[in-house]
């Protein structure tokens, strides 16, 4: 794993506060921070403004330290400190503020000697506070509070940050990464269309509208007993009814136990009443049963069509129940068999071309 460094942009007033600096640089430098400041600048043809803004952008965070000067002022009236903190905020840079608990108690040497200095300065603190910021009473303070404040930073607003040269992929690594990047999005793709398609030879297998005849037994009373009638009993659903029984149960899955006895739930309700008027039973025929081996076909069938699967949830060791789940392509095919379709297409409004009467 990489090991990224931060630069951070340490503005503030300068002579008054160059022990109080010299503890931040400290804190930032046990970081493993880059810490930028206006002291630090080489000499430059550009404006010394235009050089304050590009180094801002390249920092990965801005600190503000406010002791007791408002600092030295630009062509527009605002100190260059204000400045550099306004032009923080603009361009989005995470910024975090560091002012003096208690101003009064600031050397007069360290302090505004103008009553207009002293306005911008309350006027720039009351502006600082209304974001984040942090209070310090003497340099020891603040270099403790600016280090953990910044670790915080970081983990709450992650930036780019900085690793060294020989850190960064080689074009081998590059190119290898390009490869697995492009074999992502294909195996993307060939997902999206599983969801939406047959798995391949299926064509060749019976499903939709053809019917399959299926074996099943049920019980009758008799005497005020129940007898299995075994023999005989057939029915012949389509596959789309068979499958449209059993996709909502495992919507998010079901037993083999379970979607069984909804077979047999479902060859009740196609037979129990022709079998009622048929045999004359005058008696509730129960119990219901798929045949097992015709049981075995259809969850191979439905397998083979790609429409359900084995469940791979984890489950109870004392748990050997098999259980089934459908597949993305199964949940799209149950959707157009259940889902309830309207009975008339929805109205739309059909535009009146209006006349032009002439004028007389």
């Amino acid at each position: 794993m990489m090991e990224k460094r931060y630069q951070v942009f340490v503005s503030s007033t300068y002579k008054d506060l160059q022990k109080e600096r010299q503890e931040v640089m400290h804190a930032l430098l046990e970081l493993d921070c880059m810490p930028s400041g206006m002291e630090l600048f080489p000499a430059a043809n550009e404006s010394q403004w235009s050089l304050i803004k590009k180094v801002i952008d390249d920092c990965d965070y801005y600190v503000l330290i406010l002791g007791g000067r408002y600092g030295s002022c630009g062509p527009d009236g605002l100190s260059y400190t204000e400045m550099e903190y306004r032009y923080a905020l603009s361009i989005g840079k995470p910024t975090v503020s560091f002012l003096h608990r208690d101003p009064g108690s600031i050397p007069s040497k360290n302090c505004e000697s103008t009553q207009e200095g002293i306005d911008k300065l309350a006027a720039f603190r009351e502006f600082v506070e209304e974001k984040l910021c942090k209070h310090w009473a003497n340099p020891a303070e603040l270099g403790s509070v600016v280090s953990r404040s910044l670790i915080q930073l970081i983990k709450t607003t992650p930036a780019v940050g900085w690793i060294r040269a020989d850190e960064l992929p080689t074009k081998d690594a590059t190119i290898e990464l390009l490869k697995l990047r492009q074999n992502v999005e294909d195996l993307q793709s060939e997902l999206a269309s599983v969801r939406t398609t047959a798995p391949k030879g299926s064509e060749n297998l019976a499903q939709g509208e053809e019917r399959q005849l299926f074996k099943f037994s049920y019980s009758f009373q008799t005497k005020g007993d129940y007898r299995d009638h075994a023999g005989g009993n057939t029915f012949k659903p389509t596959w789309n009814e068979v499958f449209g029984v059993l996709a909502p149960l495992m919507i998010n899955e079901a037993s083999d136990a379970g979607l069984k006895e909804a077979m047999g739930d479902f060859a009740s309700d196609q037979n129990k009443e022709k079998l009622q008027r048929e045999y004359d039973y005058g008696t509730t025929l129960k119990y219901f049963t798929m045949n097992d081996t015709d049981w075995q076909t259809i969850k191979v069938q439905l397998r083979s069509l790609g429409l359900i699967a084995k469940s791979e949830k984890p489950r109870s060791i004392k748990d050997t129940s098999t259980y089934w789940a459908l597949t993305p392509y199964g949940d799209e095919v149950m959707i157009r068999l259940r889902a309830i379709k309207r009975k008339t297409p929805p109205k739309t409004k059909k535009k009146v071309a209006k006349k032009k009467v002439a004028k007389k």
